[in-house]
């Protein structure tokens, strides 16, 4: 199976035209096996992903995430929109307790107060502007309101007659609540949150919309969407519904907030009737995303503007209700291991995330230690990898176990395939990760006094054979 290595960024964090878009990820936590923080902060570490977005102010992650320059957006859940809605001491509380407490050590940038808050929590919707105010109005008494912006997402559902997007325009009842809401951001230099999933538009359209025009794939001039009023031409779902909210905010006066995506993605897995959510198309659409994003090009109306985005989402929520795509929007299983590989080569400043020397090919734990050693015996035979440094004396045969042996062969046949995915499999033995298995250190232990159990520690690094499993 195609697996993945991810991901992202550059360093900016405003969405303004004269710096640099980014792109982040969602953490969901609908886990059975949710990882420790330090295990999440590791993996977002290691993948060089800098900023990322909690659904929550989980104290765990905040503390996790300190000292690491990673930018993170906090939230406020919906079920606490009322009560902050409803009372400045609330919310005030809320950021001492929250924000306060753990900036700057956690670089926190933004605060998103609830998520699709009209459709979720009508009867919030009151009081969200209120909440907005209050959360802000707490940060101006700790001078934080310049380092941390105040928005609230938004479903792009909201958004009515968006294509052509000149045509767009807010669902008129709720101009009440989005009036006072883009004046506010408007004052306070913040954002328009919204979380666009083009598979979603892709799906209710019955056949209108084109899957590649959904994925970002490549199409010739006339097979792209041209705007009637503008003559302007789109390319892809995320651009058109990007301008379909800006024209939608022009509508109501508003032309100096900037556009921010809390959330997009593509699931990788769904039930009969979603044929479409794929390890391939979701390869293709969060790969065509990052580049699209990092090349700062904006969209057709607003060129060079940056629309920096967030992926939904890191893992794999495997306890999240709904249908089988629901659970299978993540970039990584519980485990760290990548889904698929994103295809990232030429997309500017992604560091971690080049394939082309950050993925490996070894043996999985628990596989049946006859099948690895067919696998074994069929890679240093048919499959023509050199085995000779596994032989007794030579330099890779310690330790000398089947899972070792195999790891180098597997690794091996991998790196001689051009990384391609489908080598990586070995009857299902085998599994792409993104750790190097060539680098392991080594635990001696020297013993200065037996009696009294007095040891000495010494840890050095074996780099010329894949032995993970040396201590075993």
């Amino acid at each position: 199976m195609a697996l993945l290595i991810l991901l992202l960024l550059l360093a900016a964090s405003s969405v303004r035209a004269d710096e640099d878009a980014f792109v982040g990820v969602n953490i969901g936590t609908d886990l059975s096996d949710m990882p420790h923080p330090t295990q999440v902060v590791a993996l977002l570490k290691a993948q060089q992903i800098r900023h990322v977005r909690l659904y929550d102010a989980d104290r765990g992650m905040l503390t996790a995430l300190a000292n690491t320059g990673i930018q993170v957006m906090v939230s406020v859940p919906n079920e606490q929109i009322l009560g902050i809605g409803q009372s400045n001491s609330t919310a005030a509380n809320w950021v001492s307790r929250n924000i306060v407490a753990y900036y700057p050590a956690t670089n926190i940038t933004a605060i998103a107060v609830g998520s699709e808050v009209l459709n979720t929590l009508p009867n919030a919707a009151p009081v969200l502007v209120n909440a907005l105010k209050y959360i802000h109005s707490a940060l101006v008494a700790s001078n934080l309101d310049r380092q941390i912006k105040v928005s609230t997402p938004l479903s792009t559902s909201l958004i009515l007659d968006s294509f052509p997007p000149s045509q767009a325009f807010f669902n008129r009842s709720w101009n009440s609540v989005l009036v006072p809401m883009l004046n506010f951001l408007q004052s306070t230099d913040s954002y328009l949150m919204l979380n666009i999933y083009p598979y979603y538009d892709y799906m209710q359209s019955n056949g209108v919309i084109p899957l590649d025009y959904a994925l970002f794939k490549p199409l010739p001039p006339n097979k792209e969407a041209v705007d009637s009023n503008t003559l302007v031409h789109y390319s892809n779902v995320f651009d058109a519904m990007v301008d379909a909210a800006y024209f939608a905010m022009a509508f109501l006066n508003f032309t100096n907030v900037p556009v921010l995506v809390t959330e997009s993605g593509w699931p990788s897995k769904g039930d009969s009737n979603e044929p479409d959510a794929t390890i391939e198309n979701a390869n293709t659409y969060n790969s065509n995303l990052i580049r699209h994003i990092l090349n700062n090009t904006g969209t057709p109306k607003r060129p060079g503007i940056a629309v920096s985005t967030y992926i939904y989402e890191l893992y794999n929520e495997d306890t999240k209700p709904g249908p089988l795509s629901e659970k299978n929007w993540g970039l990584f299983d519980a485990n760290g291991d990548p889904v698929y590989i994103l295809h990232l080569t030429g997309s500017g400043s992604v560091l971690a995330n080049d394939t082309t020397n950050q993925t490996y090919c070894t043996a999985k734990d628990g596989a049946d230690p006859k099948m690895l050693q067919a696998a074994l015996d069929w890679a240093c035979g048919p499959g023509k990898v050199d085995c000779s440094p596994l032989l007794q004396g030579k330099s890779c045969y310690e330790p000398d176990n089947v899972i070792a042996h195999a790891t180098y062969a597997f690794d091996t046949y991998f790196h001689q395939n051009g990384k391609d995915p489908e080598s990586c499999n070995f009857n299902g033995v085998a599994a792409i990760t993104t750790t190097d298995p060539s680098k392991y250190q080594i635990l001696y232990i020297w013993i200065l006094n037996f009696d009294e159990l007095a040891f000495e520690f010494e840890i050095k690094e074996k780099t010329h054979c894949n032995i993970w499993e040396f201590l075993q």
